[in-house]
């Protein structure tokens, strides 16, 4: 399972499709504030159903900004290890994506993301490079 945070509903989709494409089971969010209630209920014990490998977390986003969710998901022990990548449509200054890099995040992709394969490839990547 892999989840998705993104608030375009067009690009959610778009990616709920592809994960499915690459065999796994999306989990997909509107806005920040309904993964950090999600959070809430992983942390609390509530959450029963098999937690993702993966996070795809737009930064800008109503609610919590995706940048706020990784870091909440390092402190979240079943989730601590697993791979977070933000993405934005936004430049960010060095500094910024430092931050982000250094508070939870293992990277940060632009928009337009790039194609279905190298996207996939991409994603890939973060997830073994955390399992080693």
């Amino acid at each position: 399972m892999w989840l998705v945070a993104e608030d375009e509903t067009d690009i959610r989709n778009l990616m709920q499709m592809l994960f499915m494409t690459w065999g796994h089971q999306p989990l997909a969010f509107e806005n920040g504030q309904k993964v950090w209630n999600w959070l809430d209920a992983v942390d609390a014990g509530s959450h029963t159903d098999p937690l993702p490998e993966l996070a795809l977390l737009d930064i800008r986003m109503p609610g919590k900004r995706g940048d706020e969710l990784a870091r909440r998901m390092r402190t979240t022990p079943a989730l601590g290890q697993m791979p977070v990548v933000l993405m934005t449509a936004y430049a960010l200054s060095e500094e910024q994506e430092a931050e982000m890099l250094a508070h939870g995040a293992d990277l940060i992709i632009h928009k337009p993301l790039p194609d279905f394969d190298r996207l996939h490839a991409v994603l890939q990547d973060v997830v073994y490079s955390r399992r080693k």
